[in-house]
């Protein structure tokens, strides 16, 4: 199962290897239920979807744990400006997000696990790191972490120890590299917080963000596991704070990879509600575009390349996808239901290629530029009449195994609505009474409603337009 990935914390693209022989425990940093998620996020989302299956596609079982980040900062002030609890401010969003997973392909995890069911556990987390001497309570009654106790804090993000001020807090669930200082660990409740609260030895209170991915991880998946991702962004303060409390609690390593995903612009700029540049995913898909041409859009610039994300792009990548389709269109009517047989050589090679490709740190732009190679010489011995119907078959097969890995060549099925079926079943009638005229006017009536009609020796298929 050789396979290379990118650790963040060495630098360097290493030999990957899981922790227990055939099962990889993989940590994703989840949404903060506070809006809907961007296409930002899901650019890390369709990222780690993507790791999730080749590894699975190298043999590898995977427990994944997505989080759900539902208190913090951001999410009491929203139930607050709505004037509603924190869990009916937060269910909305949580929904939704499950609704752009589908659309977008993306495996489920094994777990996910939400921030407001598992305050208990940070709470006995942060008792371990007040016994420890890693932790304090201020003034206030907050808790913080001393960054001076953890003499390895800042490895990951490569942060200048000198530069550190251990004694000064930042109450604060998100800072940048300028404000490196103790974090808090648990926020003493204020009159911001309202209703948000929890009993604790410290008082009442909440936890600090960081604190729940360390809670979170170490209950599903152990206090060490083989790999945590998110995007760049999440480098430092929560990752880099990740390690330091959960290592400086368990004496061990926190995860043994760590893995990022490059930032995600918009026509060339950092997406932003005020340049009018910021899209969910709904909104994409409100301009008539699907969740597949999404995906394929977010999978196809490697993971650690900044992508821009633009309509002319997923204009490509919608002609892209209608060449697959159509190749894959002509091996089913070449096929027909002849069983697999061997692949022609040169989709052997093929197959080579593409794994070599994606086992090389997730070279999806090489393995997709193979996936085309192969569309090009299957359509050149199509025409030439060299592929055998046992051969389209194999190259269907291989184009379904290569599909585990991507999420993106399978042609979803369409929904026909009612009252394009009824049609359908009129236009079936007409052509059984042999009255031509009025299938060809059905056939126009659902046309006229983004419906083609195309007759097979099967019967009649319909696909929108």
């Amino acid at each position: 199962m050789s396979f290379r990935i990118y650790n963040t914390l060495t630098r360097s693209v290493q030999e990957f290897t899981s922790l227990e022989p055939g099962h990889v425990r993989m940590y994703t940093c989840g949404p903060t239920v506070y809006n809907i998620a961007h296409i930002g996020n899901f650019r890390a989302y369709v990222f780690e979807d993507l790791l999730r299956r080749w590894l699975q596609f190298k043999g590898w079982r995977v427990t994944q744990v997505m989080n759900l980040t539902d208190v913090d900062d951001k999410t009491i002030h929203g139930s607050r400006e709505a004037g509603v609890s924190l869990a009916d401010f937060t269910a909305p969003f949580k929904k939704a997000f499950f609704e752009d997973l589908r659309a977008l392909n993306i495996e489920p995890a094994e777990y996910y696990p939400a921030a407001t069911d598992h305050i208990p556990e940070m709470i006995e987390l942060i008792s371990r790191l007040m016994e420890g001497g890693h932790a304090y309570q201020s003034e206030d009654g907050s808790v913080y972490f001393s960054i001076d106790s953890w003499p390895s804090y800042g490895k990951l993000a490569r942060l200048d120890r000198a530069g550190m001020r251990s004694g000064v807090r930042i109450h604060s669930d998100e800072y940048d590299k300028e404000n490196v200082a103790d974090f808090a660990l648990w926020k003493a409740w204020d009159e911001k917080d309202g209703d948000v609260a929890w009993d604790s030895p410290w008082g009442r209170g909440r936890p600090g963000w960081h604190i729940e991915c360390s809670a979170m991880s170490q209950k599903y998946l152990g206090a060490s596991f083989d790999i945590h991702t998110g995007g760049v962004d999440n480098i430092f303060p929560h990752h880099e704070d990740e390690i330091a409390q959960s290592e400086a609690a368990n004496g061990q390593p926190l995860a043994a990879f760590w893995i990022h995903c490059a930032h995600l612009m918009v026509d060339g700029q950092k997406m932003s509600k005020s340049r009018g540049n910021f899209y969910t995913l709904r909104d994409v898909l409100a301009k008539g575009y699907t969740g597949r041409e999404v995906r394929y859009e977010l999978i196809a610039t490697h993971y650690r390349a900044a992508l821009n994300f633009t309509m002319a792009s997923l204009d490509a990548a919608r002609v892209s996808l209608r060449r697959i389709d159509e190749f894959t269109e002509r091996c089913k009517a070449a096929a027909g239901d002849v069983a697999a047989g061997d692949l022609p050589v040169w989709a052997q090679q093929a197959a080579q290629r593409f794994e070599a490709a994606m086992d090389d740190d997730l070279n999806v732009s090489a393995a997709l530029a193979t996936l085309f190679d192969t569309i090009r010489e299957g359509n050149s011995a199509l025409d030439a009449k060299k592929l055998t119907d046992a051969e389209a078959a194999a190259l269907l097969a291989l184009f379904r195994k290569w599909d585990t890995a991507l999420g993106v060549l399978e042609k979803p099925a369409a929904t026909v609505p009612p009252e394009i079926q009824a049609l359908l079943e009129q236009r079936q009638a007409a052509r059984a009474a042999k009255d031509w005229a009025q299938s060809d006017a059905l056939r126009a009536a659902m046309a006229a409603q983004g419906w083609l009609v195309k007759d097979t020796p099967k019967g009649q298929v319909v696909s929108p337009a």
